[in-house]
């Protein structure tokens, strides 16, 4: 049976890049299909946003190589304090309490990128730039994929083909896999801003009535996520940087001193956006091309890394094995594996979202108890800090793969 690829990856940022190096050295034949150019993805404005990194999800790139090379750019989380506007409810974590080096750590998604990037460039897996899938099929043995490059239509074939091609991905629009989506009504503004009192390593989320604001030290600096209604949010982003200011100035008040903004501003609608299938044929989808989370406790690419590593883990062993990498058996097992951790993250950012955007006096009352009860409970707190370090699932063998 002649095949071009083992795995053909498409998509050659985060999730692709990633799931590419967890299986170098596996002796499979592998290609990512990327449809712009390197300098295209440094320069994309979307390098610009922050990521907040759980301790897990940084657990899991030190496995893979790629931490020991990146970690220069990143800021660690000392500590992180959650609090309600206008209620007495708050609580701390502290990585000191946790006896770790750091909750998480926040570095530019560019800075990311660069480093894996960087080690994919040392090594003999196949780059195919300014290519667009544009069809793919399967059939007993092997997936088809075509592409065009510029003029030229190219064909393909491999066991496995991954859809690591991002929220508007190109790969399930060819499945035709529907998505469930859910319009929270509400946009996120990022920048980044300068404050009077340095940052201490400590980040901040405050619940609104209007959505979450985060404020994730970053360098320096903060990066600022502000969810608002979506019509608040227009007009903020309609204001001067004064008038915009003063209103996130009144929302987080003076803990910090005063504001002064070091960004532009941008902003995103938000819904909660998941694929009704995680395979089909000899395909399979990944990172954001299966879910689109609210940015509240920054779940998002984090979910996405434990889909890189579960993915590459049950390729590895199929490979131990010499099991088909494209089985339906086997892509059936990996969607099984990822739907519980899926389901637990999904429903604990859509549950905060509805929580703490209600202000009946009841539920306001309820959470600001729970807040409270929750600062003076050792293993309450405790659960709260490894679920936001990332340590509340299993962790999946690459490491002891790599280290073996």
């Amino acid at each position: 049976m002649k095949y071009d690829y083992d795995v053909l990856i498409v998509g050659g940022g985060l999730a692709g890049n990633c799931l590419a190096l967890a299986l170098q050295n596996s002796n499979l034949k592998i290609a990512i299909v990327e449809a712009s150019t390197r300098q295209q993805l440094h320069d994309s404005p979307a390098g610009d946003r922050a990521l907040a990194l759980a301790s897990g999800t940084v657990i899991m790139l030190d496995a893979l190589g790629i931490w020991e090379t990146a970690k220069s750019a990143a800021t660690p989380i000392d500590k992180i304090h959650i609090s309600d506007q206008g209620h007495f409810g708050k609580t701390r974590l502290s990585a000191k309490q946790e006896r770790v080096a750091a909750l998480g750590y926040v570095m530019t998604a560019r800075d990311l990128e660069d480093a894996v990037a960087d080690l994919i460039a040392q090594t003999d897996i196949k780059q195919i730039n300014s290519a667009r899938v544009v069809g793919i099929s399967s059939d007993e043995s092997l997936a088809h994929i075509s592409l065009k490059q510029g003029d030229t239509a190219l064909t393909l074939s491999a066991k496995l083909v991954v859809g690591a091609d991002g929220g508007q991905s190109s790969v399930r629009k060819l499945l035709d896999i529907e998505q469930s989506i859910t319009d929270y009504q509400q946009t996120a503004i990022v920048t980044t801003i300068k404050t009077a009192v340095a940052h201490d390593n400590t980040a901040f989320e405050r619940f609104t009535s209007s959505g979450p604001l985060a404020l994730l030290p970053f360098k320096d600096e903060y990066a600022v996520v502000w969810t608002r209604s979506t019509a608040d949010a227009e007009q903020l982003m309609l204001e001067s940087e004064t008038e915009f200011l003063t209103h996130l100035q009144e929302v987080f008040g003076y803990k910090l001193g005063a504001f002064s903004l070091t960004a532009a501003r941008r902003s995103f609608p938000l819904s909660l956006i998941r694929a009704n299938s995680m395979y089909s044929g000899r395909t399979v989808i990944i990172g954001n091309a299966v879910h689109q989370l609210h940015p509240v406790a920054g779940q998002g690419f984090n979910l996405g890394l434990r889909d890189v590593v579960q993915l590459a883990e049950v390729i590895l062993t199929a490979v131990e094995q010499n099991q088909d990498i494209g089985a339906h058996a086997l892509l059936n097992q990996y969607a099984e594996q990822r739907q519980k951790d899926h389901d637990t993250v999904i429903h604990f950012t859509n549950g905060v979202v509805k929580l703490f955007s209600n202000e009946w006096l009841s539920f306001a009352a309820a959470r600001n108890a729970g807040l409270a009860l929750l600062d003076s409970l050792p293993g309450a707190k405790k659960q709260l800090a490894r679920y936001a370090m990332g340590l509340n699932t299993r962790m999946p063998h690459i490491a002891k793969r790599r280290s073996a």
